[in-house]
């Protein structure tokens, strides 16, 4: 090889050797970014607070009831005061077996024309409660009792005096129904019940009457329609703050007795009113906040495992491109030890060059 061949050659081999390097440095500082890239992701696995989920004890509580005739009571809150006295509150529930209630719903079947539309369930017409007062009732003639009746079965089984009691007491079912379903006119129709021989209402509300859809062939509802009855119901008022309260205790700290005062005008005990109850301890269980509670675990979760599924899918790809710039770095390695051996070689060649020109010209 020629001296401007082996220089040549060796120029070439030195600028592909600072290229090898180079390439090293970039692919050095790529794993670098990648390391702190998946360092960050690991952080971010630390740092991520795992769902628990929730402890049925913590929607436990300790309950203690007593009872006063037909009421239960619920203590709701207990207030030391001085003297080993109590400030009491709790909820009184009865049931009320004479209360409007939900009953099973109904198709209706709507006839006639507006604004004298009749409603219909199966064969039995609906009729409009009126509301008349005791006096009204009292003077309505034969003649005004037997339009009421019509065709009604169940209101032609009554006498004339039975018929108006019915009628006052209406006007308290239309009162019941009002409060607690909203105001308005209501239909009313009784149904015989087989196994008590005893007719009982049930009643609708006209504007849900007025506002259903009704097939234009048969003239029936499209869906059903609600229906109320007179039925049995638990009610509740709260008793608060009652002062002046004594509360028993057993040998385990456990609440056994509850005496509590009556008071006159002025908020003083009146004397030898107190009555003691016995305490009834239980523990009751919110599972519809436990259920919440768990079904927010659950979502949580669901998040939780999706965030750790994602950050690992990121987290391999960051190592599989790490992976990959770690095997161009070693061939990178192996080329640059050529290319320092082919140096090498060419650096003797030139040597030698330039040694034997010397000698010729020396």
């Amino acid at each position: 090889m020629g001296m401007a061949a082996s220089q040549a050659r060796f120029l070439g081999l030195t600028a592909r050797k600072n290229n090898v390097e180079f390439e090293g440095q970039q692919i050095n500082q790529q794993r670098t970014a990648l390391s702190n890239q998946s360092a960050n992701y690991y952080n971010d696995l630390l740092g991520m607070a795992v769902p628990i989920p929730p402890s049925v004890d913590d929607y436990t509580k300790t309950v203690y009831t007593f009872e006063d005739g037909a009421l239960t009571n619920q203590i709701t809150a207990m207030i030391a005061q001085s003297g080993g006295l109590y400030k009491v509150s709790y909820l009184r529930q009865w049931v009320d077996d004479f209360s409007v209630v939900a009953a099973t719903t109904s198709i209706v079947n709507k006839s006639g024309t507006d604004p004298n539309f009749e409603y219909r369930v199966g064969a039995q017409k609906l009729r409009k409660m009126e509301t008349r007062s005791d006096t009204a009732i009292d003077a309505l003639s034969e003649t005004d009792l037997a339009a009421i009746r019509g065709d009604d079965e169940y209101l032609n089984t009554l006498s004339d005096d039975q018929l108006r009691g019915l009628l006052k007491e209406e006007n308290l079912y239309i009162e019941l129904l009002q409060q607690k379903y909203g105001d308005g006119d209501y239909m009313v129709r009784y149904i015989k019940n087989t196994t008590t021989e005893e007719w009982e209402p049930y009643f609708y509300r006209l504007q849900d009457l007025e506002n259903a859809i009704y097939d234009d062939a048969t003239g029936n509802s499209q869906s059903n329609i609600n229906c109320y009855k007179i039925g049995s119901e638990t009610k509740a008022e709260e008793v608060k703050a009652i002062g002046d309260c004594r509360i028993e205790k057993d040998s385990t700290g456990r609440y056994i007795n509850i005496t509590i005062p009556q008071h006159d005008s002025t908020g003083a005990v009146i004397e030898n009113s107190e009555v003691t109850y016995a305490l009834t301890t239980s523990t009751v269980t919110d599972q519809a906040r436990y259920d919440d509670a768990m079904n927010q675990y659950e979502f949580d979760k669901y998040q939780y495992d999706q965030a750790i599924q994602e950050i690992n899918a990121k987290i391999e790809i960051i190592q599989a491109e790490d992976k990959n710039l770690e095997l161009r770095l070693k061939q990178l390695d192996t080329e640059q030890r050529a290319i320092s051996t082919e140096l090498d070689a060419v650096s003797q060649v030139i040597q030698k060059n330039t040694e034997s020109s010397f000698k010729t010209f020396g």
